[in-house]
């Protein structure tokens, strides 16, 4: 899972960082730096290691009360599926992919025993973060023009 979630995630970021440094100008080609690669390595597992546990406390027992052989059947699965994509190119949510093998399994053994709420809630702030977010950049490039009006 870790292998998968860093050539799923870690991509992306790097891909940002890069298309930053050609757009301002620093870098003549799109070519990733090492020291990109190893900033975005390090961005990933320190968030991971302080971030996590929030994450693992929700999908592992919000939306549905984890036992170990489920803890690898939805490891093993989430894993697959983000390192397909990751291979074909396709950009997924590695926390998306998760919850919904925790809801797979825990649907497997009965279906009323995933919190089903709980899934609402998620759905809900993920669906208002993407206008959210979209806002935000509207703001933020209309005040940075108000700034710097030359660029």
């Amino acid at each position: 899972l870790a292998l998968s979630h860093g050539t799923n995630d870690a991509q992306k970021t790097m891909g940002v960082i890069t298309l930053g440094l050609v757009a301002s100008g620093r870098l003549s080609q799109f070519h990733v730096p090492v020291w990109v690669i190893v900033i975005s390595a390090g961005a990933i597992a320190s968030g991971t290691a302080l971030g996590g546990w929030r994450l693992i406390r929700t999908l592992g027992g919000r939306i549905y009360k984890i036992r170990p052989v489920h803890g690898f059947a939805s490891q093993l699965s989430g894993a697959v599926v983000i390192l397909m994509a990751a291979l074909v190119g396709g950009p997924v949510s590695t926390t998306q992919v998760m919850r919904s093998a925790i809801m797979g399994v825990g649907a497997a053994q009965r279906v009323n025993m995933v919190r089903w709420q709980v899934l609402g809630q998620m759905m809900l702030a993920w669906v208002l973060t993407i206008p959210a977010t979209g806002l935000l950049s509207v703001a933020g490039y209309l005040a940075f023009t108000a700034i710097f009006p030359s660029m």
